[in-house]
C-alpha cells in the first residue's frame, strides 16, 4: 500500500512539473538531451549541445541567443567532451546536475555539490547568462551556480574574485584552441596579497598586471574606468572580496574574455556589423609586459626616439651596457653615495602611472596621503609610498619596503607615486610643493626676490640675444653645432629643453639615409617641400620630411611642429622621431607609414578598391579619435588649422595618423576661439568664418573633418568635383541629401561591396552638420564620437552647408585662384600667406 502511495505521488509530481517547466529549466523528469535548446525568459542566451569550429567533440555550453556569430561564454565539460555518442544533461536524485552519456555508463561532468534529494530541485538559465541549480519549488535558495565558475568570459554580473566564506576564488582561463574549449595556458586571476590586483598569467609566470584599485578603476587600466556603457563595481569586506561590472543600456552585449592568444580583451557586439568589435585590450604594448624594466626602473612610451625603459627618480640603471642594448630586465639600482635617511631627504611625485606591484607592501586604509607619506618617513627602509583608494577623502596608504617593479607611465589615467629620494636628487626637482611655512614664507620674503632676479635675467637673456644675432650675421655659413646657438636655432634649447625629449640627426646621418636625398628616396611632394624614404644605420625605415628653403613654411612653422608634436602622444596621431637644422636646411624626421597618404587611396580607383566600407569607417573613427584627443584629450588643447586627406597617413594596417603639425595653434584650457591675420590652410578644407574673416576655433577642424568624410564616402575631391550646376562636392551632396537620394555619392569602388547602408547614410549625415555655415551649428568631435557610436540615438537636421557655390577665376599664377561667389576649394597644397580681411 505504502509503495502505491508513493508511486502515485511520484507520477502526480512528475506530471504537475511536466506542465509546469518552462523552456529556461531543467528538472528532473526533464532533461536536456543532445538537439534541445534551453533559452533564457527573455531569449538573450541559451544553453545546448554545441561543437566547436572543425571538431567532431560535443559540449554543453552557453551561448549569446541573440548574436548571429555563435559566442560561447561557458562550457561545463571542458576537458572532457562526448565523443562517439550522445549526451543527456539532467538533474539526479541527490540533487546534483549531471552530464552523462545515453546509457548512463559515463559521466562527463557534474556539479558535485552536496543536497538532499527531492524533487524540488531545478535548474534555470537566467538573461544574465547564469546557470542556477535551486534547491526549492519557490527558487528562494541555491546550492550551485556557473558565474561560480566561470569559462573565459566574464558576463555583466558576474562577480570576479574571492568568496571568503566558502574559499572559492574565480579565475578566468582561455580554451587551448579555437576547436578546444579546454582549459588553456593563460588565467586571469586575483590575487589579495597587499592590495589587491588582478594578474594574467601564462602557465606559472605572470604576463600582465592591472594594478591596484583606485577608487575609479585599476591604475593600470585607464581605458576600463567608470564610462558611458558599463560601471565597475569593486566590493572588499568580511565575506567577499570581487570586482564585476554591469551593462548601463540592458540592449548592448558586452563581455570581457582571455582568448587563446592570452589577450584579456573587451568585446561589444554590433550589430549592424554583425561582429564583435574591440573596445580594450591588453597586453597591447611592450610596456604592459610584467616587469618589464625590472626592479625600480618602469616602462613610457611617451619619449619618442628614446629607450622605453628608465630609472625611477634617485636611480641608474643595474647595468649600463645591458640598457645602451636596449635590454631593461635588470633594472635599476640606487644611485651611487644616496642617503636617503639624512636630513633634507623627501619624496619625488611621478604622476599618471600604473604604481608598481603591490604583493609585498603594507597596506593601512585608516592613513590620509600626509599621514602615509608621514609614515614612510620615519622607516628608512621604506622606499615609496601611494593612495590605496584615490577616490576617498582618506584614501588608505600603501607602502614599499621592497623592490619596486612593474610600473609604468600613461598619458591620461593612472596615479601618483611617490619615490624617496636623497637631498641632491630632491633638488633637482622644482616641482616639489613647499610647506605652510615655507610658503608664507615664499609669499613674503622670496616673492620680491624672485621679480628682481626675473627683470636681471630679462636683460642678460636680451644681451644674449642680441650678442648671438650679432655672431650670425658675421658668420653665415656655421656648422650645424654653431647653428643651434643661432638666434633661430636658440628656440631648440629654449623652448624644447627637458620637455621634449628628440633625438637631433646631423646632416651627415639624413644624407647616407636618404641616399642624398636621391629620386628614387622621394615619397612626395607638398606645399612646403619633398619628403623622402630613409634607412638608418642601425635599420630603422624613416620619412624625412625636407622643408623647401622658398615654401611658406620658416622657423616659425618648423619650431611650431617640433615643439608641439613632440609633446602629443595618441596611436591615431603621427610620431615625431627627430630634427635636423643645418645653415639653412631644416628637415623633421616621421616614423616611416607605407601606405603614405590617404588621398593616394580614395582617390584613385585602383587603390580605393582596396578599402571596403569597414575600413572606411575604421579609418572615420581613427580620426575622430586623434582629433578628440587633440580637442580635449591631450594635455594641450590643438587647434590643427589644416586637416585634409593626404594630412592623414596610413600605416601598414590602415590604420589612420593625422600629421602635418606646423600649423597646428594652441589653445588655453578656457580659451574657445582666436582670429588671425594670417590665414593658414588648403582651399576646400577651410571652414567659413575662417577662410573669410581669420576666426579659428575647435569648430574649423569639425569643418575639415566634415569635408574629409564626405570624401571618404564619395572617392572625390571637394575641390575639384564639379557638376553642371556649378556646384562642389558639399553642394552636391547637399542636394542629394534634401532629396533622399544620398546614397548615390558613395563611390562606385564600393557599390559591389555589402556595405551597411544605415551606416553609411548617419556617417553622410554627420559630414553634413559638420560642415554647416555656422560655426554654432556644428558639433564637436566628442559629439561626433557619440554620432558614430550610437546608431540608435537621433541625429538633428542640418542646416545649409557653407560653400556650395563657387565660380573660379584664375589669376596669372598657376598656384593661385581668386574667388567670386564665395570661397571655395582651389588648389591642394597648404596657403601660408593669405591674409584676413
Amino acid at each position: 500500500m505504502f509503495q502505491n502511495r508513493r508511486f502515485l505521488l511520484f507520477i502526480f509530481i512528475s506530471l504537475s512539473l511536466k506542465f509546469s517547466t518552462s523552456t529556461d529549466t531543467i528538472t528532473l523528469l526533464q532533461p536536456l538531451q543532445d538537439g534541445d535548446i534551453l533559452v533564457s525568459n527573455k531569449e538573450n542566451f541559451a544553453l545546448g549541445f554545441f561543437s566547436p569550429r572543425n571538431s567532431s567533440n560535443k559540449y554543453v555550453g552557453i551561448w549569446y541567443n541573440k548574436v548571429s556569430e555563435q559566442t560561447v561564454v561557458w562550457v561545463a565539460n571542458r576537458d572532457r567532451p562526448i565523443t562517439n555518442s550522445s549526451g543527456i544533461l539532467s538533474v539526479d536524485e541527490t540533487g546534483n546536475m549531471v552530464l552523462h552519456d545515453k546509457d548512463q555508463k559515463f559521466v562527463f561532468w557534474s556539479t558535485n555539490v552536496t543536497n538532499i534529494g527531492n524533487y524540488s530541485v531545478s535548474v534555470q538559465l537566467l538573461d544574465s547568462g547564469n546557470l542556477i541549480l535551486f534547491q526549492d519549488r519557490n527558487r528562494n535558495a541555491y546550492s550551485w551556480q556557473s558565474f561560480d565558475y566561470p569559462s573565459n568570459t566574464l558576463l555583466p554580473g558576474m562577480k570576479f574574485g574571492l568568496d571568503k566564506k566558502t574559499g572559492l576564488n574565480r579565475v578566468i582561463t582561455s580554451w587551448k584552441s579555437n576547436g578546444n574549449p579546454g582549459v588553456g595556458e593563460y588565467a586571469y586571476k586575483m590575487e589579495f596579497v597587499g592590495s589587491t590586483q588582478l594578474y594574467l598569467y601564462k602557465g606559472k609566470t605572470r604576463v600582465w598586471r592591472t594594478g591596484s584599485w583606485t577608487g575609479h578603476g585599476w591604475s593600470g587600466v585607464p581605458e576600463m574606468t567608470q564610462n558611458f556603457i558599463f560601471n565597475v563595481t569593486y566590493v572588499n569586506n568580511n565575506d567577499e572580496v570581487y570586482v564585476g561590472y554591469l551593462i548601463r543600456n540592458s540592449s548592448i552585449f558586452s563581455r570581457l574574455v582571455i582568448n587563446e592568444s592570452g589577450i584579456v580583451e573587451r568585446l561589444t557586439w554590433h550589430e549592424a556589423d554583425r561582429r564583435w568589435i574591440g573596445f580594450w585590450s591588453a597586453p597591447k604594448d611592450q610596456c604592459d609586459g610584467y616587469n618589464e624594466c625590472g626592479p625600480f626602473g618602469f616602462c613610457d612610451l611617451y619619449k619618442p626616439g628614446t629607450f622605453e625603459c628608465n630609472c625611477l627618480p634617485g636611480y641608474e640603471p643595474q647595468s649600463p651596457q645591458d640598457w645602451y642594448l636596449r635590454d631593461g630586465t635588470r633594472g635599476c639600482k640606487r644611485k651611487v653615495g644616496a642617503e636617503i635617511c639624512l636630513p633634507g631627504a623627501g619624496f619625488v611625485e611621478l604622476a599618471r602611472v600604473k604604481i608598481p606591484d603591490t604583493s609585498t607592501t603594507r597596506v593601512n586604509m585608516s592613513l590620509g596621503l600626509e599621514a602615509c607619506k608621514e609614515s614612510c618617513h620615519k622607516n628608512c627602509t621604506c622606499v615609496g609610498y601611494a593612495v590605496a583608494d584615490i577616490s576617498k577623502e582618506i584614501g588608505g596608504c600603501i607602502t614599499w619596503y621592497k623592490d619596486m617593479i612593474d610600473t609604468r607611465t600613461f598619458s591620461y589615467g593612472g596615479q601618483s607615486l611617490y619615490i624617496r629620494v636623497d637631498a641632491a636628487e630632491l633638488a633637482k626637482y622644482s616641482s616639489k610643493k613647499p610647506s605652510n611655512s615655507r610658503r608664507k614664507a615664499l609669499l613674503y620674503v622670496g616673492m620680491p626676490l624672485i621679480a628682481v632676479g626675473l627683470v636681471v635675467c630679462i636683460f642678460i637673456l636680451f644681451y644674449i640675444k642680441k650678442k648671438k644675432a650679432n655672431r650670425r650675421s658675421r658668420d653665415v655659413g656655421v656648422s650645424f653645432i654653431n647653428s643651434l646657438k643661432s638666434v633661430e636655432g636658440s628656440f631648440l634649447e629654449k623652448d624644447m629643453g627637458e620637455n621634449v625629449d628628440l633625438h637631433v640627426f646631423d646632416m651627415s646621418t639624413i644624407v647616407a639615409a636618404t641616399d642624398n636625398f636621391s629620386l628614387s628616396s622621394k615619397l612626395g611632394e607638398g606645399g612646403f617641400g619633398s619628403v623622402y624614404k630613409g634607412t638608418l644605420l642601425n635599420g630603422q625605415e624613416v620619412a624625412v620630411k625636407r622643408l623647401s628653403q622658398s615654401s611658406g613654411q620658416g622657423m616659425h612653422e618648423f619650431k611650431n611642429e617640433v615643439t608641439l608634436i613632440a609633446k602629443l602622444q595618441h596611436r591615431n596621431l603621427v610620431r615625431l622621431l627627430g630634427y635636423c637644422f643645418h645653415t639653412e636646411e631644416k628637415m623633421l624626421v616621421y616614423e616611416y607609414l607605407p601606405n603614405k597618404g590617404l588621398d593616394c587611396f580614395i582617390f584613385d580607383q585602383e587603390k580605393g578598391s582596396l578599402l571596403d566600407w569597414k575600413k572606411r569607417f575604421q579609418i572615420i573613427r581613427g580620426i575622430v579619435r586623434g582629433l578628440l584627443y587633440l580637442h580635449q584629450d591631450s594635455r594641450l588643447r590643438i587647434i590643427h588649422r589644416d586637416l585634409k586627406a593626404s594630412n592623414i597617413l596610413l600605416d601598414a594596417d590602415l590604420n589612420p595618423k593625422i600629421s602635418d603639425f606646423g600649423m597646428a595653434k594652441i589653445f588655453g584650457g578656457d580659451q574657445a576661439e582666436a582670429t588671425t591675420l594670417r590665414v593658414v590652410g588648403t582651399y576646400g578644407y577651410m571652414s567659413p568664418e575662417y577662410a573669410m574673416e581669420g576666426l579659428f576655433s575647435v569648430k574649423s577642424d569639425v569643418y575639415s573633418f566634415g569635408i574629409l568624410v564626405l570624401e571618404i564616402i564619395s572617392g572625390r575631391k571637394n575641390n575639384s568635383y564639379y557638376m553642371e550646376s556649378s556646384v562642389n562636392l558639399i553642394g552636391h551632396v547637399w542636394d542629394l541629401w534634401k532629396q533622399d537620394r544620398a546614397l548615390e555619392v558613395v563611390d562606385t569602388t564600393l557599390l559591389g561591396d555589402s556595405f551597411d547602408a544605415h551606416e553609411v547614410l548617419r556617417c553622410i549625415h554627420v559630414g553634413i552638420l559638420c560642415v554647416q555655415e555656422l560655426a554654432s551649428d556644428r558639433p564637436t568631435m566628442t559629439d561626433v564620437a557619440f554620432m558614430l557610436s550610437n546608431r540608435d540615438t537621433n541625429l538633428p537636421s542640418p542646416n545649409q552647408p557653407a560653400f556650395i557655390f563657387r565660380k573660379l577665376n584664375y589669376g596669372t599664377d598657376s598656384t593661385t585662384a581668386s574667388i567670386s561667389g564665395g570661397v571655395g576649394s582651389v588648389y591642394d597644397e597648404t596657403i601660408t600667406i593669405l591674409h584676413a580681411r
